[in-house]
């Protein structure tokens, strides 16, 4: 302290200047919250959109394969006030002759469905009391431009049959069954069916059988006019053509015939023949089924 001259005062010595680097550092952090914050705001918009199509494929309604049978089918096949779901669900099973069709008929009771992933395949269970052979299962495996779908054995004591309709269903295809008007019953045998479709092409391994029992029409005054079976089997010399045979079992009305089946349709052809007893009371009907030539009438499908 100096006792003569200028007093004393405190010396002031303003602080440092604020570092860069610090600054640098609260912004760098400040910057990383709003990254974050934003992560996690696309986190949660992509987790809600992936939430909800999951939710989407596996709640989707049953309507929706109704939707996919009628366009597949031109809606000739309809699942009919479907409910549940694509992967759990029932309806009732109609035949249609198409897009305001006046002859649909529908089967008693309701078709019910489930659907499995299983591997890269998806497996197919249907049930339905009035007519399948208890549940019979169906695998579908997808490919690139391809699906094969395949019949599985069913159990021991169920026999070879799938399933078994009223003929009177047919009847809902309209011509030449609502003219026909048909009764008896069909059945379904399968053996190791496989059925392949690949860039539009169609291929067959093993073979089917559908048997039309009992067959009767309103066109004759017969009571019974037979039984009858045709018989698809895939062509090993042939891809994508299945042969298809026509053969009487028994009665009245004698039908025979050969032909074949790919993607362009069922062509056959094979006669109809009565025997003589029974032909004044089937001349009408031979008429109708076929072109005439002689005693016996000429088929021709497709």
């Amino acid at each position: 302290m100096a006792l003569h001259g200028t007093p004393w005062r405190p010396t002031y010595q303003p602080s440092a200047p604020a570092s860069v680097f610090g600054s640098a550092a609260r912004k760098a952090a400040g910057h990383g919250w709003v990254a974050q914050a934003q992560a996690s705001r696309r986190w949660a918009v992509v987790g809600t959109v992936v939430g909800a199509a999951v939710a989407l494929v596996a709640f989707a309604p049953a309507h929706w394969l109704a939707q996919a049978v009628a366009t597949a089918t031109q809606e000739r096949v309809l699942l009919a006030n479907a409910q549940g779901t694509v992967w759990s669900g029932d309806a009732v099973l109609v035949l249609s002759a198409g897009v305001g069709s006046r002859d649909a008929r529908a089967l008693p009771g309701r078709i019910r469905w489930t659907l499995r992933p299983t591997g890269t395949a998806v497996r197919l269970a249907l049930q339905h009391d009035c007519c399948l052979n208890g549940e019979q299962v169906l695998l579908v495996q997808p490919g690139f431009g391809q699906v094969q779908v395949s019949v599985q054995p069913g159990k021991a004591d169920q026999g070879d049959w799938v399933g078994q309709w009223p003929a009177a269903w047919l009847v809902g295809l309209g011509t030449p069954w609502n003219t026909l008007r048909p009764g008896g019953a069909l059945r379904l045998t399968t053996q190791a069916l496989s059925l392949r479709w690949a860039q539009g092409r169609f291929a067959m391994a093993g073979s089917a059988g559908l048997e039309l029992r009992d067959f009767s029409s309103r066109l004759t005054t017969l009571p019974r006019l037979g039984s009858y079976r045709i018989t698809f089997s895939g062509d090993p010399a042939q891809a994508g053509t299945a042969l298809v045979t026509l053969d009487t079992l028994d009665g009245a009305l004698r039908l025979s015939g050969t032909g074949s089946w790919s993607q362009g349709g069922l062509r056959l052809r094979g006669e109809a023949t009565a025997t003589d007893a029974d032909r004044p009371a089937l001349n009408n009907l031979l008429n109708i089924i076929g072109r005439r030539q002689g005693a016996r009438s000429l088929l021709t499908i497709g």
